[in-house]
């Protein structure tokens, strides 16, 4: 552990200190953020009247549409001279939703991703390969300072320029790699295309975030690499990347409990949820100073389990992110994932880890159309063997899905390779 005393603080000591920060936290945004001093006052609710952790869901939600219609520094607790970055998120129509930080609030996301690293077994010596976006994006700069604040050597590549990563992941002895999971799918295809043995290099980690992946993904994400690797959660309106993190035991993302209070709520009634339910995803920020934020409705669907990791650390843990409550297809009704189709594809096997859905209307019926990539070896096999593939692909996703999708076998190579986020479906229906 980077930091003990937190990571594995006896449980009732760290909500005693959550409710301290809430009540300090609450206070400096009734004080100094006009939004939030009218949405509290609207639900008849002051500072003192936070008593204990229960009365968190007294508190109003904060959503995506609060921070576009405060655009750009609206929701900032503090005067502009005090904040010494701004990062923005990115893939929003419109104006992005902006965030800053105080030198404190930087000083505390590195010390959150040196935590991080820390689980994926790093520390100084090892040398992190920081190749997530730069910029108003909050990936890479997220993951370079807490690496650095480990001890790490860091390689600020950036996203792209596929065979310079490689070619550095080899030279300077990389031992642990940050992207996108579609990324490093990517990368590990050209190094073995190019002959390049990563499996038996210095690498040994993969810190991979900022899109969903299942846990097949994980299983050729680990062979192509030979690698463990571990799954980071974050979002630019709450840190960042670091929010919460794998250790190595793999079972569950440990939350950043003294920095964030989660919880998890029925997305239709907004009401909270016990620990093992499936809901959507809440956090109300505790330690924030130029942007706190109250019950913060991230859309995504996860899991909290209480239970102790045996890795020693008692913060909570969330599962992968299931699917958003925005964004997921509705397909004849049915609620689809593209982790569902992710999953059936890399069951059965013959295919990349590759694939597009394409969601079409004729007249007034919707159509599902999983467009997927199958191995070289099977392509150039005999006609009969692709479709039974077909027909085993078919009947495997109306199985999981409750609907049917027609399947079109590709070429390896033919669905464009990201080295960012991974598109995964188009919808036509929109267009």
């Amino acid at each position: 552990m980077f930091n003990p005393e937190m990571e594995a603080m006896p449980r009732e000591q760290l909500r005693q200190l959550q409710f301290e920060r809430l009540k300090k936290t609450v206070e400096g945004v009734y004080n100094n953020v006009p939004f939030y001093t009218e949405k509290l006052r609207e639900k008849g609710i002051e500072p003192g009247d936070i008593k204990s952790l229960d009365d968190l869901k007294l508190l109003p939600f904060t959503v995506k549409q609060d921070l576009r219609d405060n655009y750009p520094f609206g929701l900032f607790a503090i005067p502009m001279d005090d904040v010494v970055r701004v990062h923005a998120s990115s893939g929003t129509t419109g104006k992005p939703t902006v965030v800053g930080y105080t030198q404190n609030d930087i000083d505390g996301w590195a010390e959150l991703i040196a935590r991080c690293v820390a689980m994926a077994g790093g520390g100084k010596g090892d040398v992190v390969q920081v190749a997530y976006g730069y910029g108003l994006f909050t990936g890479g700069l997220g993951l370079h300072y807490g690496a650095e604040r480990l001890g790490a050597t860091v390689i600020p590549i950036s996203g792209g320029n596929t065979k310079r990563q490689l070619m550095l992941m080899q030279d300077f002895g990389t031992s642990i790699l940050c992207c996108t999971p579609s990324y490093a799918l990517f990368l590990a295809e050209e190094a073995r295309e190019n002959g390049i043995d990563l499996v038996n290099s210095k690498l040994k980690a993969g810190i991979f975030g900022a899109e969903p992946w299942s846990e097949n993904m994980r299983k050729e994400l680990e062979k192509g690499l030979g690698i463990k690797a571990l799954n980071i959660y974050g979002l630019s309106e709450i840190m960042g990347p670091g929010v919460s993190m794998e250790c190595e035991c793999q079972c569950g993302m440990h939350i950043m409990e003294d920095y964030f209070i989660p919880e998890i709520i029925d997305p239709e009634t907004g009401e909270p949820l016990p620990y093992g339910s499936k809901g959507e995803l809440v956090f109300t920020t505790i330690s924030k100073e130029a942007f706190p934020l109250l019950r913060y409705r991230t859309r995504d669907i996860s899991v909290l389990r209480e239970e102790k990791c045996e890795c020693g650390r008692t913060f909570v843990r969330m599962e992968r992110v299931m699917g958003r409550t925005d964004d997921m297809l509705i397909i004849r009704g049915v609620n689809v994932f593209p982790s569902q189709i992710e999953s059936v594809l890399l069951d059965i096997g013959d295919t990349e880890p590759h694939y597009l859905l394409v969601v079409d209307r004729q007249g007034s019926l919707d159509n599902l159309e999983v467009w997927v990539e199958v191995s070289e070896k099977m392509f150039s096999d005999e006609i009969r063997k692709l479709e039974e593939l077909e027909k085993k692909l078919r009947h495997e996703i109306a199985s999981i899905l409750g609907i049917s999708a027609r399947i079109k076998l590709v070429e390896p190579k033919t669905i464009p390779r990201s080295e960012g986020k991974a598109k995964r479906v188009v919808d036509k229906r929109e267009l």
